[in-house]
C-alpha cells in the first residue's frame, strides 16, 4: 500500500504539474485505532510553480479525488495551507503532527513547526472537536449498539477538547496514546478492551453501548458548550509576514 501511495503521489505531480511538499496519514492509522480493513487516509500539501500564481484569479486551491475501498487521497494548495495554519485549522495541525509520512520535501515540516504555537487559537480548536464530539453523543452513539469506529472518533475528540480547555495554549496532540493520560481510571479498563477488539474488527463492528464511557463524553460535551466563550485567546504576534516568507522560500 506504502508503495501505491507513493506512486500516486508521483503520478499527481506529474499529472497536474504540481510539487507534493508533505503527504501524510490523517485517519485511524494516524490516531492509534485502526480495524484491519480501514481505508489510508491520505492528505497532502502541493505548490504549483511560480507563474501559476501570478495570475488576477486563484486557480482551485483542493484536489480531491474518487474515494475506494483502500485509498482517501486529498491535497490542499500551499498558499491555502498557510492561510489556514494562520487561522488555527485543527485539521491541519493534525496533519503536521501525524506519525505517518509518506512523503516531504526535504524540511517541510520542519520549517512550519515553529509557527504552530503563534497560530493556535484555543477557541477554533474547541469548536472544532466540539461538533465531532456533538455528532457523537447527538447522532452516532444513541442507540443500544454502536459502531466501534464511530466511539473512537467522539473519544478522541473529547480527550482533545479536555486537553484544550486544561492547556489551552498548547496544541492537542493526534494520537489517542498521547491524550489518554486524560482519561479518567475508571475508564481505562473499558477503553483498553474495546480497543483490542477494534485492532481485529472491521469497520462496521458494532458493540453494546458503553454506558459509562458514553456518560463520560456527555459530560465532556457539557463541559466543551461551557468553556467555549472563556478561553483566552494567545496570539504573540501577527504571524502574517513570516508565513508570506515561508510561503515565497517554498515556491
Amino acid at each position: 500500500m506504502l508503495a501505491r501511495i507513493q506512486s500516486a503521489l508521483t503520478e499527481l505531480e506529474a499529472r497536474h504539474h504540481i510539487r507534493v511538499l508533505y503527504a501524510c496519514e490523517s485517519g485511524s492509522r494516524a490516531w492509534g485505532f485502526p480495524s484491519p480493513d480501514s481505508d489510508f487516509d491520505v492528505r497532502f500539501i502541493y505548490a504549483h510553480p511560480g507563474d501559476w500564481y501570478l495570475t488576477l484569479d486563484e486557480g482551485a486551491d483542493t484536489l480531491n479525488f474518487p474515494v475506494d475501498e483502500e485509498l482517501d487521497l486529498a491535497g490542499w494548495e500551499l498558499r491555502k495551507s498557510l492561510k489556514l495554519l494562520r487561522g488555527s485549522n485543527a485539521a491541519l495541525f493534525e496533519w503536521l503532527q501525524s506519525p505517518v509520512v509518506y512523503a516531504e520535501a526535504a524540511g517541510f515540516r520542519e520549517a512550519l513547526q515553529p509557527h504552530l504555537a503563534n497560530c493556535w487559537n484555543s477557541r477554533a480548536g474547541l469548536n472544532h472537536y466540539a461538533g465531532l464530539v456533538r455528532r457523537g453523543v447527538e447522532d452516532d452513539l444513541v442507540g443500544e449498539e454502536v459502531r466501534l469506529k464511530r466511539l473512537f472518533y467522539a473519544l478522541r475528540s473529547a480527550l482533545a477538547a479536555r486537553w484544550i480547555r486544561e492547556r489551552p495554549t498548547s496544541v492537542p496532540p493526534m494520537e489517542l496514546r498521547e491524550l489518554h493520560e486524560l482519561l479518567p481510571l475508571e475508564l481505562h479498563a473499558e477503553v483498553a478492551e474495546l480497543l483490542a477488539r477494534k485492532a481485529t474488527a472491521n469497520e462496521k463492528t458494532t458493540v453494546a453501548r458503553p454506558t459509562a464511557l458514553v456518560a463520560f463524553l456527555q459530560e465532556e460535551y457539557r463541559a466543551i458548550l461551557s468553556a467555549r466563550e472563556k478561553l483566552p485567546l494567545v496570539r504573540s504576534t501577527d504571524p502574517t509576514q513570516k508565513l508570506n516568507d515561508l510561503f515565497r522560500a517554498w515556491l
